[in-house]
């Protein structure tokens, strides 16, 4: 059953993108699947499959306003904590969990179902009982709003590792300059502060105003905090702590030409609960 859990974790937080709400479906679905007359049960992996995707896309359907201070992003985690169960190379990238809120849930689940886990469009329609041209027209759908990410890198890239070392100095030294110097010109921010932290904006656009406010944030809030380098989503992130825990993460999306082109700023104790 632990490796059915570890593959219906993952399957719900690729739709979710919150590690807690996850693993509430995961209990939910195999404690209804422990009640159940299984005797017209063929496939119990398949069953617990289908169960756990919709009751996720579902979950995502009626949570799909979220009231938040800022702009809403998904849970960070790492892969390098035993407490994290999810199945790694079928985890998306985080760029890509921010970019499938984009997506309804059953266009998230198409997508997660076949980049993910490799799903015949057989194989989707019958889970989520519907035709398989219908399956190919959503995924097609999908495909055209994600940009070609990818789904999760093969490994972690040095360069990237440099790029987070520069950013980590330009800002603490808050000079808006050298931060300039590793921005794409239509960078983007994003803030997620929860329903407890103010952010200061929950989305800033472009170089200039981008490293100005990243600089002011820094004077402000994250002087003198200690940082740590980590890895979260296959992606590279800065992390500020206050105390034990973390008070903000910085998950960088870095381009082929080691420029970055996202930064989602994370605030929300209740996401960053995990991180250590």
């Amino acid at each position: 059953m632990q490796e059915n859990y570890n593959k219906l974790l993952t399957y719900a937080y690729n739709i979710t993108g919150s590690y807690e709400d996850a693993q509430d479906l995961v209990q939910d679905v195999i404690e209804k699947y422990i009640s159940l007359d299984k005797s017209e049960i063929r496939n119990e992996a398949n069953f617990l499959i289908k169960s756990t995707i919709n009751h996720a896309i579902n979950f995502k359907n009626r949570h799909s306003k979220k009231i938040v201070y800022g702009e809403w992003l998904p849970e960070p985690l790492s892969f390098d904590h035993a407490e994290n169960k999810l199945i790694k190379e079928q985890t998306a990238c985080y760029t890509l969990l921010v970019l499938l809120e984009k997506l309804n849930a059953k266009e998230r689940a198409i997508y997660i179902l076949k980049e993910a886990f490799d799903y015949s469009h057989q194989e989707i329609a019958e889970t989520l009982d519907i035709s398989v041209d219908n399956s190919r027209q959503i995924l097609s759908r999908a495909r055209k709003q994600l940009q070609h990410v990818k789904y999760a890198p093969d490994t972690a890239n040095s360069a990237d590792t440099d790029i987070l070392h520069r950013y980590q100095t330009a800002l603490s030294e808050g000079n808006i300059f050298k931060i300039e110097e590793l921005l794409i010109d239509d960078i983007r921010l994003s803030a997620d502060g929860g329903q407890r932290i103010r952010v200061i904006k929950a989305v800033e656009t472009g170089k200039m105003a981008t490293a100005s406010l990243l600089a002011y944030v820094q004077q402000q809030f994250l002087a003198g905090k200690r940082f740590t380098f980590q890895t979260f989503n296959h992606q590279p992130a800065l992390c500020f702590w206050q105390g034990e825990r973390v008070y903000n993460c910085h998950i960088l999306d870095i381009d082929n030409r080691g420029l970055i082109r996202e930064i989602y700023s994370i605030v929300d104790p209740e996401k960053l609960k995990r991180v250590y």
